[in-house]
């Protein structure tokens, strides 16, 4: 007959097993998915709080010394809450990230990406908002703002897509932040001639995302 502290310590061993199968296995999911679905699996990890932390080793700062092979390239939001590698708990290496007030581009940004993928071989894109968006909020107040804060809200008051959204809509603020996001999918698909071709020919895929702060999760956006 086993003891009390007999059964504890087997129970232990066992909690201890499975704690390390499990990473094992999200991991050997994860270098089975294809890239979209690797951040998308990420980011259930991290909704859930139960993050991997990859790649966040000295082995692996060892490894990217020498040159950088990101799975994906990210287009989101400067805000403080918006942190890629940790929404899609990814880490060192794995994401090239282009951060901008409200997710905007212009030649510098598209130019940034077209580098990712030109040069570093990344096969998807993903132009990322998220709700509560500061610099969309400045737009749907139309009040004056100061500094080059005010380039910000033109450039997003030009888009052909926020111009779409009526003005009584019931729920403006959420369909101009997704309205803005397409416009940067947008962007990318026609203002660039080597993300264009890559994406006929199939090399490339290009996602619009739209991230919940209170929940932690992101929502792919159809077009």
């Amino acid at each position: 007959m086993k003891t009390g502290a007999t059964i504890a310590a087997i129970l232990y061993t066992g909690l201890l097993l499975v704690a390390g199968t499990i990473p094992k296995q999200n991991e050997q999911n994860d270098r089975e998915s294809s890239p979209l679905e690797k951040l998308l699996n990420g980011n259930e990890r991290f909704a859930s709080m139960k993050q991997l932390h990859p790649h966040e080793s000295k082995k692996r700062l060892d490894e990217i010394a020498a040159g950088q092979h990101p799975v994906a390239a990210v287009v989101c939001c400067s805000d403080s809450r918006v942190p890629p590698e940790l929404i899609f708990d990814q880490g060192l290496g794995d994401l090239f990230v282009v951060r901008t007030a409200g997710n905007l581009m212009g030649g510098l940004e598209i130019g940034s990406i077209e580098y990712a993928v030109e040069h570093l071989g990344v096969k998807e894109v993903i132009v990322m908002g998220h709700k509560e968006c500061g610099a969309v909020k400045a737009f749907v107040a139309g009040k004056e703002v100061p500094g080059h804060i005010q380039d910000i809200v033109d450039s997003i008051k030009a888009e052909h897509e926020i111009q779409e959204v009526p003005s009584n809509d019931l729920h403006l603020l959420d369909d101009c932040i997704k309205a803005n996001i397409l416009h940067g999918i947008h962007q990318l698909k026609n203002q660039s001639v080597i993300l264009a071709e890559k994406i006929k020919t199939g090399e490339l895929h290009v996602s619009a995302a739209c991230y919940d702060l209170a929940k932690g999760k992101v929502e792919l956006v159809k077009e």
